[in-house]
């Protein structure tokens, strides 16, 4: 297990304690008021632990304290999980961001594009050009969210039973095969669509391989980069965080065990959209694989270049998220953001409105969990908790302001 602490004296690595030390005091507060349950905060810079801040319970009910150790259900950051996975076999000349993902789920070979109607009636055409690799990793396939509630489609996904999750006993296989018979909200490439595009990546993954998706990673990103406490499956119940809500009266956390089984059991869908469970220092070395251009400690699953073309816009137009009218996140606005191949990609500093630097790539997690890699200052950054959904506050904002208010070199 790879352990967390702070290594580095704030100053030698640009920062200033005593800015930092608003991090710690400005989300103790919404603990103190009850609108988090407990949170955990860790920032890197040239490699080096520069701050590591917590607060609050993993599980309030058994007034268990979060702990460095704390694991976390990290929903969406599996994504960048599995793109790195998709690129790895890209890489290796088993894939090809312009194969026809039909070339190995046959289910594909023929989707079909919702034109007008109604969910009850859809109206729908034939694709004009197949489902692509690329489409999957950068979320312009077509493909849709149950939860989304804008869209025909995505009431289609919700009635076919994919609302948050999949039904009961379908495997990844039979979740995509349902999904392939399900109208595109797009033709293929026209536009972005946060979607469960990567959970079919996901399965892409398997085909080529030829191993589940929870083995390839394990013996392909997670044992050579000892990540010892991430999978499906948590390594610890007992240091496992509990699931909140906000209650819609007063607005303080609620237990909500909704999501009680995901972490506690292999899963019928092995979602490589939204499934694994991690701690931060183990997510924290994958970021630094990312930052250090796909290696980490001697070794590598990437190359620079692979790395670079990942953390570049690849959006039709090379618009920024915004352009779309589709805003994923309240608390994270994405003008000046576009969508590279498994996170986001931040081109304009001044009009996204935040200190971070151009270049910087993210993601976040349903449960509001979130991180993101600056190349240009050589940092990395974590927040964890487990409050759903990730939209209730503007907790990944904040958090970046108070990082680099902090960084004075």
């Amino acid at each position: 297990m790879a352990e967390l602490e702070v290594d580095v004296d704030p100053a030698e690595a640009g920062f200033d304690a005593g800015r930092l030390a608003r991090i710690g005091a400005h989300f103790d507060r919404y603990v103190e008021n009850g609108r988090l349950p407990g949170w955990l905060a860790v920032v890197r810079r040239h490699g080096r632990i520069v701050y590591l801040g917590s607060g609050g319970h993993r599980d309030v009910e058994a007034g268990l304290p979060v702990e460095t150790d704390t694991l976390w259900r990290i929903f969406s950051m599996t994504k960048p999980v599995t793109s790195v996975a998709a690129m790895m076999l890209v890489e290796e000349g088993l894939l090809e961001l312009d194969d026809p993902i039909s070339q190995w789920l046959p289910e594909f070979a023929s989707p079909r594009v919702f034109v007008k109607g109604s969910a009850l009636k859809p109206f729908t055409e034939p694709a004009r050009e197949p489902i692509r690799v690329w489409h999957l990793l950068t979320h312009t396939a077509g493909l849709t969210y149950g939860f989304h509630h804008g869209h025909p489609v995505d009431a289609i996904y919700r009635a076919a039973g994919f609302d948050w999750g999949t039904p009961r006993g379908l495997d990844l296989a039979a979740c995509c095969a349902r999904w392939a018979s399900l109208p595109l909200l797009f033709q293929p490439g026209a536009e972005w669509n946060y979607s469960v595009a990567t959970d079919v990546l996901g399965r892409v993954v398997e085909v080529v391989s030829g191993l589940p998706l929870d083995e390839f990673f394990e013996s392909r990103i997670f044992s050579p980069l000892g990540m010892a406490d991430t999978g499906f499956v948590a390594s610890s119940m007992s240091r496992l965080a509990a699931l909140y809500v906000p209650d819609p009266t007063s607005g303080r956390a609620v237990r909500n065990d909704a999501f009680g089984r995901l972490g506690t059991c292999r899963p019928d869908c092995l979602s490589g959209g939204g499934g694994l469970v991690s701690s931060a220092a183990d997510y924290g070395r994958f970021t630094e694989m990312l930052l250090r251009g796909g290696e980490l400690d001697g070794v590598r699953l990437l190359s620079p270049r692979t790395v670079s073309l990942m953390a570049s816009n690849h959006l039709p137009g090379h618009v920024d998220l915004e352009a779309y009218g589709r805003p994923l996140f309240a608390e994270m606005p994405f003008d000046g953001h576009g969508f590279g191949l498994g996170f986001s990609v931040l081109e304009d500093p001044v009009k996204a409105r935040t200190l971070s630097s151009a270049g910087e790539f993210a993601w976040g997690g349903a449960a509001s969990t979130a991180f993101w890699v600056d190349p240009d200052e050589d940092l990395t950054a974590g927040f964890y908790t487990q409050l759903l959904p990730s939209s209730t506050y503007r907790l990944r904002p904040q958090l970046r302001q108070l990082v680099y208010q902090a960084l004075v070199d």
